[in-house]
């Protein structure tokens, strides 16, 4: 890869950006994994549990995380602070709102399901934005 194609990455570009999708609907995978597919992302694995969904996302390499909110009627919060605290780029995908995610995690990206490929997009790149904005932050932090 040359650097300009290295600089653009790490400025947001989706092509090549490996992504955990966890998802309990068959049919929202499926179109998640077309649309990540013609943005040219690679789908890194896909949970539809949470116990998989922390086991994927402990011994994968991805970029991205596309968490839905209520996955078979757990909440996929405990997942997403674990995946943030790790430097990790996530997007939360629900049918409800931010009003639903707890205080904290408010400032994570929503997918609004229905969703469209421009939704998806947006929400990556914003993720994608969010974890770039907040490593300047984390190398500051003491190691303890």
């Amino acid at each position: 890869m040359n650097a300009n194609a290295g600089a653009a990455t790490e400025q947001g570009e989706l092509r090549g950006r490996r992504v955990l999708i966890v998802e309990d609907e068959s049919m929202v995978i499926m179109l998640m994994e077309d649309f990540l597919v013609e943005l040219g992302c690679e789908i890194a694995a896909v949970a539809s549990r949470l116990k998989e969904a922390h086991d994927k996302a402990s011994a994968l390499t991805f970029d991205l995380a596309v968490l839905d909110v209520n996955l078979n009627g757990e909440q996929t919060f405990a997942l997403a602070r674990g995946l943030l605290a790790a430097g990790r780029a996530i997007v939360f995908s629900t049918g409800y709102g931010a009003s639903t995610l707890p205080h904290e995690l408010r400032h994570v990206p929503i997918l609004q399901k229905p969703f469209q490929q421009e939704d998806l997009e947006r929400a990556l790149r914003a993720a994608l934005a969010l974890r770039a904005a907040a490593a300047p932050q984390r190398e500051a932090e003491p190691q303890s």
